[in-house]
């Protein structure tokens, strides 16, 4: 479930960061620094994190703030269906991971695949694609977040 104050945050960063792109005049671009300053404070009063990582992060997000990819495979091989652990909690979900740029959203998925279990795999079908926010997913993400799985198959 996404706390109310989450979708707010993300929709303030979007303004503040996509005005600090575009934006020409002084007064705007102070006025755009400060809401990010009041997301920061926001951000530190709702999570464990200091303000100054807060404010780390912020600053390093620049340009037209868009969603990130976080494309996921789906393997079937011999009735089972390929799972690796996680690093940050152990548990076990599907091969995936950010999409890096310069690389199609396919090429993404084999590489995080054979990078977190050593098989090599093409895809085959997207089998979905969901906004990580509609779903219900925690910890909540400061940025916005497009999952796309694939079906792939060992090669």
């Amino acid at each position: 479930m996404e706390y109310k104050w989450t979708e707010w945050i993300k929709k303030l960063q979007a303004i503040a960061q996509n005005g600090l792109a575009y934006s020409d005049n002084a007064y705007d671009l102070e006025r755009y620094k400060q809401l990010q300053q009041i997301i920061a404070d926001i951000l530190q009063h709702h999570t464990n994190h200091d303000v100054n990582t807060i404010n780390d992060y912020l600053a390093r997000e620049e340009g037209y703030l868009t969603p990130k990819v976080d494309v996921r495979g789906v393997v079937l091989h011999d009735n089972k269906i390929l799972l690796v652990k996680e690093r940050s909690d152990g548990k076990w979900t599907l091969p995936g991971g950010w999409a890096d740029v310069c690389y199609s959203p396919g090429e993404n998925v084999v590489r995080e695949i054979y990078e977190e279990s050593g098989y090599e795999t093409r895809p085959v079908k997207v089998l979905a694609i969901y906004d990580r926010d509609k779903q219900s997913h925690v910890p909540p993400f400061p940025y916005h977040v497009y999952k796309i799985f694939f079906r792939g198959v060992m090669t």
